[in-house]
């Protein structure tokens, strides 16, 4: 049986899997082969992972970041992830139809990795905007003052916990609905 899925207060422990736009990716690498056979049983008959185009053209946030590093990002290290994503996939597929559990466990970490490098940058390359950035306003702020005592003290505290993070650091900010704050 797999653990409870979603709803409020649910922990990355409850909830081992994520969704993204109807995609299944691991979040966690605790579970067995009995638990995830159900959950990612359909994955033959999937469509593969593709790399999105970006809202924007690559030179569109210069001076902040140049066209060459948002092509490189983009083109080259997006793309690893997305094809690395997809053959791991399938190589878990071939694992989970020989119900060989040495494989399934063995490709988890890498499942995770590319999994969550490709929704990182997902998510990164559609919350940069050429007239975005400084301080936000309204509601968002006021949260931010109220939940961490300034903007400042935010970015301080964003920085040092994404710093920790493996590969890129990654850090994002997000509502806790069970608290009725930002964290």
């Amino acid at each position: 049986m797999l653990p409870r899925v979603g709803g409020p207060g649910a922990t990355s422990r409850e909830r081992p899997w994520a969704a993204s736009r109807g995609r299944l990716l691991l979040a966690e690498a605790h579970l067995t082969s009995r638990q995830l056979a159900p959950v990612l049983g359909y994955l033959g008959s999937r469509q593969k992972h593709s790399l999105p185009d970006l809202p924007y053209d690559y030179g569109a946030l210069e001076p902040h970041i140049n066209a060459q590093i948002m092509q490189l990002h983009h083109s080259k290290h997006h793309a690893a992830y997305v094809n690395n994503l997809n053959v791991t996939e399938e190589k878990y597929q071939e694992a989970l139809a020989k119900g060989d559990v040495t494989a399934q466990i063995a490709l988890q970490p890498a499942l995770k990795f590319n999994g969550g490098g490709h929704i990182n940058h997902s998510i990164f390359w559609t919350n940069l905007s050429p007239n975005g950035g400084g301080e936000p306003k309204g509601e968002l702020l006021e949260a931010i003052k109220r939940d961490f005592g300034s903007f400042d003290k935010f970015k301080e505290k964003l920085t040092a916990a994404s710093v920790g993070v493996q590969g890129s650091g990654w850090g994002w900010l997000g509502f806790n609905k069970e608290r009725g704050h930002l964290q």
